[in-house]
């Protein structure tokens, strides 16, 4: 059984076909990478004052906002769940430190 972020996936990739006026995440793929990272940047900032100042249920509200942008951001340039998860996967029990060190050597 998918998990809401694939079952997401999926939904994010049929909007590609929808037309503007009838999706918002149509909308924003029509609009280009420029829209999508704006919308990222706007909604990494109410993450950020949802945790300085207004408590737990905005902070999860508004970290789902910046998922959601976020899944839409790797549809449009193609990227799957699944590579982010083999990453992450690559990186697990990897000191951070030493990860960072093998990007920068690269």
């Amino acid at each position: 059984m998918d998990n809401i972020l694939n079952t997401l996936e999926k939904i994010l990739e049929e909007r590609k076909s929808f037309t503007a006026e009838k999706s918002y995440v149509s909308s924003l793929y029509k609009k280009g990478a420029d829209s999508i990272l704006e919308k990222i940047s706007e909604e990494s900032e109410e993450v950020i004052k949802a945790v300085k100042e207004e408590g737990r249920d905005e902070v999860i509200h508004e970290v789902a906002d910046l998922w959601f942008h976020l899944m839409v951001l790797l549809r449009h340039e193609e990227i799957s769940i699944d590579e982010i998860e083999s990453e992450l996967a690559r990186r697990f029990g990897v000191s951070g430190h030493n990860e960072k060190a093998s990007r920068e050597r690269k």
